[in-house]
């Protein structure tokens, strides 16, 4: 016991230290010492703490590359917005901020059915990038809000087609995640000649596969405790098919089962989104409207299998995007959107560099995933 105390003390002289460097310490300081006698170790204590120094240096430098984080730009304002009609029931919002002569770069929100919100413009250095954000149909400060008609993917596309044509703008870079991933991806094989460069997060591609993975049976053996909540309105004969009974109560004509139905299928993606829970964010699932918009326009969009024309519709269109510069950037701990399609992605599409993030879920919000997207976003502003 002496013995390891001195151990101890010299490399408690020697902090600060990563736990690593501790284990390899007393490896190699017992090792010093087979006859495990007190006084050989005494007198090679500087010896110890030299160690203890050299090894800290070495794992933090090591540790320093993978985890310098970078913070968001500044909060910016934005100095044009409107609503741009789109057909004779929906007008979409979008706002423009940062340079006004710089490179277009387009925001493609979650969900569907996420918005946009003023977080969303500070992954772009201001001064490089002409910053535009976008509400999907139904979604945000579009109108009307949660509405299903005329909702569909390709409505979508087209939509981004005719903002693009409204602010004149001819080629753009295209940044999305989750189902801004789907969307950016689609977007980009109908109109590859419009996309400078592609920044993908939490990759999505809307197979039947993921769609059960999340909503069915596989996330909910990671967070059984969420799960509970989230199945707990639907009757357990309904429940061999959640994302049907979930639509069926969204689109009902009972108001206050589609807000209670609407407030468990957003916290249930709320609750998983990142690696450690955050708490703040499950306040959002309580937002009457936006609860409503994201769990309506989602199961609209799932039960439908987001009207692809197959389930391998985005890795059958690769060869159309396969020359445009991209970055994808993928959590290991992603339970939304799983790794397994990242690297499904990544294999089809090699010529796209990936990064996978070892301490990170699917948020955006991930340090470093929000540090890879900005790191991206920083080596395509000169495009």
């Amino acid at each position: 016991m002496r013995l390891m105390n001195v151990i101890w003390s010299a490399i408690r002289s020697a902090r600060p230290l990563p736990f690593s460097a501790c284990q390899q310490a007393i490896h190699l300081a017992w090792r010093l010492n087979p006859s495990r006698h007190v006084s050989k170790v005494e007198r090679h204590q500087t010896w110890i703490k030299s160690l203890c120094r050299s090894l800290s240096a070495t794992i933090m430098s090591d540790a320093q590359k993978t985890t310098m984080y970078r913070d968001l730009f500044p909060e910016i304002e934005p100095y044009d917005e409107g609503l741009l009609k789109v057909s004779d029931m929906h007008e979409i919002y979008y706002e423009q901020s940062g340079n006004k002569n710089g490179v277009p770069v387009i925001y493609v929100h979650g969900g569907p059915g996420g918005g946009t919100g003023p977080r969303d413009r500070r992954y772009f250095d201001p001064a490089a990038y002409r910053i535009i954000l976008l509400d999907q149909r139904g979604a945000g400060r579009s109108k009307p809000p949660a509405e299903l008609r005329e909702n569909t993917t390709w409505h979508l596309v087209s939509d981004l087609e005719a903002l693009r044509l409204h602010l004149n703008i001819d080629k753009w870079v295209v940044f999305g995640g989750s189902w801004g991933s789907t969307l950016a991806l689609i977007y980009a094989e109908q109109h590859p000649d419009r996309v400078k460069a592609l920044i993908l997060r939490g990759i999505f591609t809307l197979r039947r596969r993921e769609l059960l993975w999340y909503y069915q049976d596989g996330a909910n053996h990671i967070f059984p405790d969420a799960w509970e909540k989230f199945v707990e309105p639907i009757p357990v004969v309904e429940r061999h098919d959640l994302m049907g009974a979930y639509h069926r109560r969204l689109t009902g004509d009972d108001p206050s089962i589609q807000l209670q139905c609407a407030q468990r299928w957003s916290m249930w993606e709320m609750s998983t989104s990142r690696l450690l829970v955050d708490h703040e964010l499950l306040k959002r699932a309580e937002t009457d409207e936006w609860a409503l918009q994201f769990a309506k326009i989602e199961a609209h969009y799932f039960v439908n299998g987001g009207f692809m024309r197959c389930d391998e519709h985005i890795y059958e269109d690769i060869d159309n995007i396969r020359h445009i510069p991209a970055t994808i950037v993928q959590g290991r701990y992603d339970v939304v959107c799983p790794a397994e399609s990242a690297w499904k992605l990544h294999k089809h599409w090699p010529e796209a560099e990936l990064f996978i993030i070892d301490d990170a879920g699917h948020s955006a919000k991930e340090p470093g995933i929000t540090t890879q997207l900005m790191n991206a976003a920083d080596k395509y502003k000169t495009l």
